[in-house]
């Protein structure tokens, strides 16, 4: 039976999953779904997906809601590459250290942005206040801050010399409000650097 992977590619996590996934030459069976048409709502998602979000993965009996512990189980049942997610138990603490803190802060931060510079605007004709934006500005910038000096401090890399999930995740989350126009990378050479 074959590997079934559930993605909308608008949304940051699924993007997480899609480059994991083809970066490893991992097969799978991409099934396309738009969270903004409700697809998630489905009885027959809700079968796979009791969450009710995505990504969500099938394989074969066995399903798996959540970006982060898709591309976990993903690693290790692939045997992907050791810099994705090192055996080393401190490295691999890195990179669960950042998974865990990125949901509440850059993801969070991140997605504010897109909502309040692109969709609200565009979709609802709803201006956001000069005050709302700023403080929102404050919040991702806080955010990529203790990305900078926490996570990569002076490594390439979250880990090291190589790429991880830790990188990959903050990736796609890094350059959602760059979708909105905001350029995130602009007087921040660090961030700049380890995004090129």
């Amino acid at each position: 039976m074959s590997l079934e992977i559930y993605l909308d590619l608008f949304s940051q996590p699924c993007c997480s999953v899609y480059i994991f996934a083809k970066k490893n030459n991992i097969q799978f069976d991409h099934k396309k779904i738009s969270l903004f048409e409700g697809y998630q709502y489905s009885e027959e998602y809700g079968k796979i997906n009791q969450l009710r979000k995505a990504p969500a993965l099938k394989d074969g009996d066995f399903c798996l809601a959540e970006s982060v512990a898709i591309m976990l189980y993903l690693a290790e049942k692939f045997h992907t590459p050791d810099h994705w997610y090192p055996a080393d138990l401190q490295k691999r603490a890195r990179v669960n250290e950042y998974l865990s803190w990125q949901h509440s802060a850059i993801r969070m931060h991140g997605s504010k942005m897109f909502w309040f510079k692109l969709l609200i605007p565009k979709a609802l004709g709803v201006e956001i206040t000069k005050e709302k934006m700023d403080n929102a500005v404050d919040d991702l910038n806080a955010s990529l801050n203790i990305f900078e000096e926490k996570f990569l401090q002076d490594r390439p890399f979250v880990v090291g010399d190589q790429i991880s999930l830790a990188d990959l995740v903050a990736i796609v989350e890094i350059m959602q409000p760059v979708g909105a126009g905001m350029d995130v990378f602009e007087n921040r050479p660090k961030l700049k650097a380890w995004k090129d």
